[in-house]
């Protein structure tokens, strides 16, 4: 029959012939499909994405002071939505990174809902007139009262950025340890800004990330000083370690206190606890100094952003000196 000619004589793709049954194809499953390549040569393996994180951290250069570019950056997270007419408008005030504002469809106005339209035209923001059931589901159900801000994820560094010997003045960092609430991070980077530090580092699990409440709370600093994310803390404070730096971590049972510190002078990473549990037992173990803050017996601790912010006021006053 010209069916059963045609395929006895048709070609497969390479110049070969058809197996006919199904043993050819057993046959064929057998066979070698050549070496495995490298890890680094395939792409949705971990090794390969380190290699390009790499290759992009040695092709930006280094930040050359504080003039220079700012570290290469990996997103992580998703956007973040901010509403209500008061938080809007505070929002904008702090100049938080905003992607689109949604306006609901014949919004009544008031002065807030006219300062909110005027700050986001001064900044060229996208501006969508947006039904109210879209809004309600943008918001997930929330109190929008009409407007809403996107905040675009943040774009973190990772901690080797932070390890720069270019970085003018010497090197200080702060890592946080189990620091869940985002104002906080916000006023840690504000006073990390305020007294010559370099950079913040946040785990990625189980600690706060760069909300909108952290930007507004940094009050601007956010937009100078890096975050990096660490993917295990303890690892990076090694990292920092073998490049110089010495870890100190605070807390109430310190091996010193905060005005005895003999180390202020070197690089340093300074190792914030949560409030409630201190210091992870890898990451005390990590440090090579547990500094504590003296104060009077009426009080029993300080929350983390004020006992980050005395630290490093402390740490620049004997830099100075």
């Amino acid at each position: 029959m010209p069916g059963n000619s045609q395929r006895r004589g048709a070609v497969r793709k390479g110049g070969k012939k058809p197996t006919v049954g199904s043993g050819g194809q057993r046959r064929r499953g057998l066979e070698g499909k050549g070496p495995t390549p490298k890890a680094s040569e395939r792409e949705y393996h971990p090794a390969h994405k380190r290699a390009v994180a790499s290759s992009r951290r040695g092709g930006s250069g280094g930040s050359g002071g504080s003039g220079g570019s700012r570290p290469q950056r990996r997103a992580k997270g998703t956007s973040e939505m901010v509403y209500g007419r008061n938080s809007v408008v505070e929002a904008l005030r702090a100049d938080i990174p905003v992607s689109t504002m949604y306006l609901a469809s014949r919004i009544d106005t008031d002065d807030r809902v006219r300062e909110a339209l005027k700050l986001a035209t001064e900044r060229g923001l996208a501006i969508l007139e947006t039904p109210r059931g879209e809004l309600d589901r943008l918001t997930d159900g929330g109190v929008h009262q009409g407007l809403a801000l996107q905040v675009p994820p943040y774009d973190y560094a990772e901690p080797a950025d932070l390890i720069d010997p270019e970085m003018p003045g010497i090197p200080l960092v702060v890592a946080l340890d189990g620091i869940t609430d985002p104002r906080n991070l916000g006023a840690i980077i504000r006073s990390v800004a305020a007294f010559g530090g370099h950079g913040v580092v946040v785990p990625e699990r189980r600690s706060v990330g760069m909300t909108a409440s952290a930007w507004k709370t940094s009050a601007g600093a956010a937009a100078r000083i890096p975050v990096a994310k660490a993917g295990n803390l303890t690892r990076a404070l090694e990292e920092f370690k073998k490049a110089g730096f010495f870890v100190l971590g605070l807390d109430m049972d310190g091996d010193v206190e905060l005005p005895d510190l003999s180390l202020a002078a070197e690089p340093l990473v300074i190792v914030t606890g949560s409030e409630g549990k201190g210091l992870s037992r890898l990451v005390r173990e990590t440090c090579d100094q547990i500094v504590s803050i003296p104060m009077s017996s009426a009080v029993e601790s300080l929350n983390a952003g004020l006992a980050t912010g005395v630290t490093l006021y402390e740490i620049s006053r004997q830099r100075r000196r």
